[in-house]
C-alpha cells in the first residue's frame, strides 16, 4: 500500500531514498550537459563521416539499452536503419549475455554498444566480430572497464559514461533516471554527426534546460496537489496503470514508464498506443479490471486487506494534434467502463524537449511510487 504522508514529506523521501533515484531525476539536466561534453570530447564534433550507415545495431544489457535503441528508432523516423541487437544467454548476469551480428552486417554499417556496466565478455567479443566484419564500433561505458579496452582494440570510438560518484557503491538500475540520459545523450551527438537523428549541441542544451524544469516542478519539496509526478503516483497507488500514448515520441515515453515501473516500483502495466489501444483494451476495461466491477465490499477489512486491483488509463500525448487526435474517444472509452484516466502532456517545444518533459514527469512518478511503496 502506498503511503502518501510520504510524499510530503522531504527528509522521509530522502531517508527512504536508498537507491538516490530522486537524486538521479533531479540531476538529469546535468547528466545530459556532461554525456555532451564527454560526447565532444572524445571527437564527436570532428568526426567526417563517409555518408550515412546502411544500418545502425545497438546492442547492451536489460532496459537501458532497449530503451535507447526504441528512442534512437523514434527519432531516426520511419525506414530508419536502427536495429536492437537482442542477446542470448542463460541468465542475465553479465557473464552470461551473448550477442551476435546479423549475417548481413559489414563495412558499411555501425554498431553502438551501450551500458551501464562494461565488464560484459559478451559485448567485448561483439566488438571483436564487428572489428573483423569491417564495421565501425562505437561505445558508452564506464571508463575503465573491459569494454574501453575491448573499442580500443577495435580502433573504434568510445566515449565514457557520465556517471556520479554515489553511484559507484552499488550496480545502477537499468531503468535509474540518470543512467538512460548518460547512455542516450551522447549517441544523440553522434548520430546527429552522421545525419540519421537532428540534435545538435543546442538542442542538447534545451534538452537539458527542460529536465531542470522538471526537476524543479516534480522536486520532494514541491506539494503533491502542485507536483504532476507526485499526483501521478499517487493516482497509481491502488492501479493497473494502463498507459495509452499518443504520437510518436509518445510511444517511446510510455514503454519507459512501464518499464521503470516495473524495475523499480515492482508494479505492473500495460502499455499500447492510440488509436489501436481502444480496441485492443476494451475487454479489458469492460472486465474484472474495470473500476466499476467488484464494488469496495462494506465488510472488508481494511487494515489486513489490500483494496482490489483496478484499471486506471495513463494518456501521454507528446503534443497537440489537431483534430486527428484519438483523445476523445479514448476518454469516452475509459469513463463509459467508469475507469478514471490522468493525462500528460508536455510544454510546447521541439521533439526531443517534448519527449524530455514526458520521460522526466514519469521517472519521477515512478521513483515517487517505488519510495512510498516500500519496494
Amino acid at each position: 500500500m502506498l503511503d502518501e504522508s510520504l510524499l510530503d514529506t522531504p527528509d522521509a523521501l530522502a531517508e527512504a531514498d536508498q537507491r538516490a533515484l530522486l537524486r538521479g531525476a533531479a540531476e538529469a539536466g546535468a547528466r545530459v550537459r556532461t554525456a555532451a561534453r564527454h560526447a565532444a570530447e572524445a571527437g564527436v564534433g570532428e568526426l567526417k563521416p563517409d555518408g550515412r550507415p546502411r544500418g545502425v545495431l545497438i546492442a547492451g544489457p536489460g532496459l537501458a539499452a532497449i530503451c535507447v535503441a526504441d528512442l534512437l528508432g523514434t527519432l531516426a523516423g520511419p525506414g530508419s536503419p536502427v536495429t536492437r541487437l537482442a542477446p542470448t544467454g542463460v541468465a542475465p548476469a553479465a557473464g552470461a549475455l551473448r550477442w551476435e551480428l546479423p549475417g548481413w552486417a559489414g563495412s558499411v554499417d555501425l554498431l553502438l554498444i551501450t551500458t551501464p556496466d562494461g565488464t560484459e565478455p559478451g559485448l567485448s567479443l561483439l566488438a571483436e566480430q564487428a572489428y573483423r566484419r569491417g564495421c565501425t564500433v562505437v561505445a558508452v561505458a564506464p571508463a575503465g572497464t573491459p569494454l574501453a579496452d575491448a573499442v580500443a582494440k577495435a580502433h573504434g570510438l568510445f566515449m565514457p559514461l557520465a556517471t556520479a560518484p554515489y553511484e559507484a557503491d552499488e550496480p545502477l538500475a537499468a531503468s535509474a533516471p540518470g543512467v538512460l540520459w548518460a547512455l542516450l545523450t551522447p549517441l544523440l551527438a553522434l548520430l546527429d554527426r552522421v545525419g540519421l537523428v537532428t540534435a545538435p549541441a543546442e538542442s542538447l542544451e534545451k534538452v537539458a534546460d527542460r529536465l531542470d524544469h522538471i526537476a524543479e516542478r516534480c522536486g520532494p519539496a514541491i506539494a503533491t496537489y502542485s507536483n504532476p509526478a507526485k499526483t501521478l503516483a499517487a493516482e497509481l497507488a491502488d492501479a493497473l496503470p494502463v498507459i495509452w500514448t499518443e504520437g510518436d515520441s509518445a510511444g517511446p515515453a510510455g514503454r519507459r514508464f512501464a518499464s521503470a515501473l516495473a524495475e523499480l516500483a515492482g508494479r505492473p502495466a500495460l502499455v499500447w498506443e492510440l488509436p489501436e489501444a481502444l480496441a485492443a483494451h476494451s475487454a479489458l476495461l469492460a472486465g474484472p479490471l474495470a473500476a466499476s466491477a467488484d464494488p469496495d465490499d462494506f465488510f472488508r477489512d481494511r487494515v489486513e486487506e489490500a483494496p482490489a486491483l483496478h484499471a486506471r488509463v495513463v494518456l501521454l500525448r507528446d503534443r497537440p494534434i489537431g483534430d486527428l487526435t484519438a483523445a476523445p474517444a479514448a476518454r469516452e472509452l475509459a469513463l463509459s467502463h467508469d475507469t478514471p484516466i490522468s493525462e500528460l502532456e508536455p510544454e510546447t517545444g521541439d521533439e526531443l524537449e517534448t519527449l524530455a518533459e514526458l520521460i522526466a514527469i514519469t521517472d519521477f512518478a515512478a521513483v515517487y511510487l517505488a519510495l512510498a511503496s516500500g519496494a
